[in-house]
C-alpha cells in the first residue's frame, strides 16, 4: 500500500504510527514534493468513491485565493478541480492510503487507517 503524507501533519504522523505499529508494509509519498498528476488523482478518486471537491482542503489560502468555495460541483467542473489539485497539491486532503486490494481511504482517523489493514 501507499500513503500520501505531509510530514508536518499530525494526522499523517498518526497514520504512519498506526501502520508501523500494525507491521504493515507500505511506501510513503510526500505528495507536496512529488505531486500526483491529474490521472493519478482521477484513479485515487475512483478508489475512494469521491469527487475532487470532497478531498480539497477548502480553507487553505490557495483555495481561498482561487475562490474555490464558489466553484461548481458538477461533472463538467471536475477538470478544473483536478487541475488545481495537481498544480497546488497542498489542496489535497491528507493522509490518503491506497491499499493493495484496490480501495483507498482518507485516513484521518485510526479507524480509517485500520480499515486498509489486511
Amino acid at each position: 500500500m501507499e500513503i500520501w503524507i505531509n510530514p508536518r501533519c499530525g494526522k499523517c504522523r498518526s497514520a504512519l504510527n498506526e501502520l508501523t505499529g500494525a507491521g504493515a508494509e507500505f511506501t510513503v509519498r510526500r505528495y507536496l514534493e512529488d505531486p500526483p498528476s491529474v490521472a493519478e488523482l482521477e484513479q485515487v478518486l475512483v478508489r475512494l468513491g469521491l469527487e475532487p471537491w470532497d478531498i480539497v482542503r477548502i480553507e487553505e489560502p490557495v483555495a481561498k485565493d482561487l475562490g474555490m468555495k464558489q466553484w461548481g460541483r458538477e461533472a463538467g467542473d471536475r477538470a478544473g478541480w483536478l487541475a488545481a489539485m495537481a498544480e497546488h497539491p497542498i489542496l489535497i486532503q491528507r493522509p490518503i492510503i491506497t491499499a493493495d486490494d484496490g480501495h483507498a481511504v482518507v485516513a484521518r482517523t485510526p479507524e480509517a487507517v485500520r480499515s486498509v489493514l489486511p
